[in-house]
């Protein structure tokens, strides 16, 4: 794949499958005309870039599509559709934001319809408006990949055969859906987090989630979890510009310095985590924005990392949502404060499926046998961390961990 093909799929997928599925109704045509655009981009871009990569793969998809809708027509004997009209040298020069309507919410709505298993909701919301990868989604939610692969199968044609209207739906069927959906914004936002250099394949996701919270906390201002998710974001992005250093390694959290954070972000946060907050006791989502919060507090480097009180809002986040990622994440701020081998205590025990999969678990854990003197054991660690493709940031820094330990 060419580099401008790569970054119109990465930047504009997203956005032309999600328009392909609400005018076709069908998610498999949606992947699939979506898929032979860039196929065809591949030998056409090769001859000439178009002016606009994003309007040249809806057309095409398009057109992929009501070809597939004919030769599924022709099959079952139903009358065919109407041939599209040739477009006007006007409408071939229309920009991709007139041309591609936005209908990623309704996706992720549609996806996560309450006739789809609750564990298939996020994963298929995921590979259709984000555009992960099966393996992706996979590690992402700790699974073997064909268990993975077979519950989208199973979703997709769940959808089909319960005739899911595609379209967001009123307000009243909100409740049965809003945990799926926010789920998988986190999980889209954790992906592209993770890349702290903003170079990797989904980075993009970063600032789109900034806009896709902001819509719902302006269609949803009364819920809270959807608030918290919204002032999640912003803190975690307000810091990505402290993230990297010049020679492009990666910083972890408690070494940046807040006064390369953004400020307006942080200050855009913190009103959404209010809200949450005074809906009551504090949610899921709610713990995990007081988290970021508590970081997000700290003025400068002078000022001592606030693992003690975010240790405290953990052991109560585990009384809500006991997973291993959920662990991972305490076992790093449970070393600062009761030692590494505590840590490495909980992290060992450990028993969710798919960590073998999980760069963090290897990177904290290689971390913790470095500590404790474990040396060559942390060494197997770094190396397994670094066998799992991370982005160059956090190669480098990964890099960097194993060879210190040479010395």
């Amino acid at each position: 794949m060419s580099p401008a093909l790569d970054r119109a799929a990465r930047e504009h997928g997203a956005r032309v499958r999600a328009a392909l599925a609400a005018r076709f109704r069908d998610l498999d045509i949606a992947e699939d005309s979506f898929a032979e655009a860039c196929t065809r981009a591949v030998t056409a871009w090769g001859i000439e870039i178009p002016r606009d990569p994003a309007a040249w793969l809806y057309r095409v998809a398009e057109r992929a599509a009501l070809d597939m809708v004919r030769r599924r027509a022709v099959r079952s004997g139903a009358s065919l559709p109407d041939p599209e009209l040739p477009l006007s040298p006007e409408e071939e020069l229309m920009a991709d934001t007139r041309l591609i309507p936005d209908e990623r919410l309704k996706l992720i709505f549609i996806c996560c319809h309450p006739a789809i298993h609750p564990e298939a909701r996020a994963a298929l919301t995921l590979k259709l408006v984000c555009g992960l990868s099966t393996p992706e989604i996979a590690r992402a939610f700790l699974l073997p990949e064909p268990t993975l692969a077979q519950r989208l199968v199973r979703a997709k044609h769940k959808i089909a055969r319960a005739s899911v209207p595609f379209e967001v739906p009123s307000r009243d069927a909100w409740p049965e859906r809003l945990d799926a959906v926010l789920s998988t914004i986190e999980i889209a936002y954790a992906r592209a987090h993770e890349d702290g250099g903003g170079s990797g394949r989904h980075a993009g996701y970063a600032y789109e989630m900034l806009g896709i919270t902001a819509t719902l906390a302006t269609l949803a201002p009364g819920e809270p979890e959807v608030l918290a998710l919204a002032a999640t974001v912003r803190f975690a992005e307000a810091r990505r510009p402290a993230r990297v250093d010049t020679g492009g390694v990666m910083v972890p959290l408690d070494q940046q310095d807040p006064a390369d954070w953004d400020s307006a972000l942080i200050a855009e946060a913190r009103p959404f985590l209010a809200r949450a907050l005074s809906a009551g006791a504090p949610g899921n989502r709610a713990l995990q924005a007081l988290i970021h919060a508590e970081w997000c507090a700290r003025a400068s480097l002078a000022e001592p990392a606030p693992w003690r009180s975010v240790l405290v809002l953990y052991d109560a986040l585990l009384a809500l949502r006991d997973d291993g990622i959920v662990r991972l994440n305490r076992a790093v701020a449970l070393a600062q404060v009761a030692g590494p081998e505590t840590a490495l205590v909980e992290v060992d025990a450990l028993d969710a499926p798919g960590l073998a999969d999980f760069l963090p678990y290897h990177a904290v854990r290689a971390d913790l046998l470095a500590r404790v003197g474990l040396t060559e054991a942390a060494r197997e660690a770094y190396d397994a961390a670094l066998t799992l493709s991370p982005e160059r940031a956090e190669r480098s820094w990964l890099e960097s961990r194993r060879a210190a330990l040479e010395h």
